[in-house]
């Protein structure tokens, strides 16, 4: 399976996530932000980091990125998608996911190993964990708090789009202790935490992050 990361000014973590694809058994491609090309890829990431410097707001100018139109039509067409930290903020700004993330409440910056508990193992991204399901991975932002309407909250708790909720303490003030959502259809999915950096027993508090790729690797192939 060949998964895209697409890089943008500022991103940061595009190499981990190239590498967490690796491990999983899929091939990683990079991806330019300036390039309407996808180059033939059967999933993309979008990586954490600072995409255009955070100005305006984090993900608001990497939305307008030549490579989105494509990943916008990809992801509606049914491709897998997964936004990670700026990642997801740039799916919010696109509108593939509702909600918008804003200022952690304490207004610092947050570096920590967090605990998830995984809602929803139905998607292109969870199929390797069950629901219930507690796993430890990496966070690291300044503007992780998830926000919307009670409309928009409510409709994603009743329809089972609420994939990760953080445990133990909400660490950015996200409503509902909402810490990743995914589309209707569960092809695409953002999260503030960093699963890639929770792929090898060496670095890290473990491997509950490669899930995230393996679920991706498995459900290609086994289409």
């Amino acid at each position: 399976m060949r998964i895209g990361v697409v890089t943008f000014p500022g991103s940061l973590d595009d190499r981990d996530a190239l590498r967490a694809v690796r491990l999983a058994g899929g091939e990683g491609v990079s991806l330019w932000h300036g390039d309407h090309d996808l180059k033939d890829v059967d999933a993309v990431i979008l990586p954490g980091g600072f995409s255009y410097g955070d100005y305006l707001r984090c993900g608001a100018i990497a939305r307008f990125a030549p490579v989105m139109t494509e990943v916008v039509a990809a992801a509606q067409g049914g491709m897998p998608v997964l936004g990670i930290c700026n990642g997801f903020q740039i799916l919010c700004e696109s509108h593939l996911l509702p909600g918008a993330l804003i200022r952690n409440d304490h207004r610092t910056f947050i570096c920590r190993d967090q605990v998830l508990e995984v809602e929803n193992a139905d998607t292109a991204w969870t199929r390797a964990y069950s629901a219930g399901q507690h796993i430890t991975i990496p966070l690291k932002n300044g503007e992780g708090g998830f926000v919307a309407d009670a409309a928009t909250l409510d409709r994603l708790e009743g329809e089972g789009q609420v994939v990760f909720r953080y445990v133990g303490g909400n660490p950015n003030g996200s409503l509902r202790d909402i810490a990743g959502i995914t589309n209707e259809r569960g092809n695409v999915v953002g999260l503030m935490p960093h699963p890639e950096h929770a792929v090898e027993d060496l670095c890290g508090p473990g491997t509950d992050g490669l899930g995230f790729f393996v679920s991706a690797v498995q459900a290609f192939t086994a289409a």
